[in-house]
């Protein structure tokens, strides 16, 4: 047990930093290591992706609350845009963790991995899609949070990588899409945490020290960490050669993507 908390101390340690310096969610790299370290461990096969996933998005909803304070304090945070996604964001994550329930722990793997390496893809050769338009209406954003709610909460991440896209393609300079998508990351988290801590209450085979798919020892360790070293890694963005880590995390996101598509 005290091998394993060191383990997730590590992992949001080393999660923190690569989210700080590169700009990216935790929860691609928590994700994965998480299901690792819960085999290792002996826990139920059926449930490994489940509390992945679960565990992952709470640990986003006590880290996301320090970037969203930066930005806001650097008035990036399109408050107006956030209130009206955020209501089809909390309906479509609580579903996905309830779709989540439904799935076989080797679909949700599937999932997962066909997911990181189309984020590998896209960060390897910077697409970003064309501002084509501007907002629509209440109605149709409203979708696109429903949209970006259920896939952030069926692979475990703040959805980050779905939003600022999208906020880019209607429009909007690339400052206040990524602020507005990191303020968008809090009621995914939420609604995505509850979801899964929901769908598996009940569940007989979760090891102790667990609320539903939430397993707190794993949550308490990742977050010690990783709200520590996100400042960290921001400080290193200036002194360290970025774009050459960008790759190497690229090529990460690769491997693991197709170990976990392959296994």
């Amino acid at each position: 047990m005290i091998e394993a908390l060191l383990y997730y101390l590590l992992l949001g340690a080393v999660a923190g930093t690569l989210a700080g310096m590169l700009g990216i969610g935790g929860g691609l790299i928590i994700v994965p290591a998480l299901a690792f370290t819960f085999e290792t461990q002996g826990f139920d096969e059926a449930i490994i992706m489940h509390l992945a996933l679960g565990t992952s998005l709470a640990t986003i909803v006590v880290t996301s609350l320090s970037s969203i304070r930066t930005h806001h304090h650097h008035a990036a945070v399109m408050w107006s845009i956030v209130a009206r996604l955020s209501g089809g964001i909390v309906v479509g994550a609580l579903c996905g963790a309830l779709l989540a329930d439904q799935l076989a722990s080797t679909w949700l793997q599937k999932i997962f991995a066909l997911f990181t390496l189309l984020v590998a893809v896209q960060m390897a050769f910077e697409l970003r899609p064309v501002a084509a338009r501007q907002f629509p209406g209440r109605v149709a954003l409203a979708g696109a949070g429903a949209v970006i709610g259920t896939v952030s909460a069926l692979v475990g991440i703040g959805g980050g990588t779905i939003t600022t896209p999208f906020l880019l393609w209607c429009n909007t300079t690339a400052r206040k899409a990524i602020a507005t998508s990191a303020a968008c990351g809090l009621p995914v988290a939420v609604a995505g945490a509850v979801g899964y801590w929901i769908a598996g209450s009940g569940v007989a085979s979760l090891p102790p020290g667990s609320s539903g798919y939430l397993y707190w020892p794993a949550l308490l360790g990742v977050v010690a960490t990783s709200v520590v070293f996100s400042s960290l890694g921001a400080k290193l963005t200036h002194r360290l050669p970025v774009k050459v880590l960008k790759k190497g995390f690229v090529l990460l996101l690769l491997i693991i993507g197709i170990r976990l598509l392959w296994e």
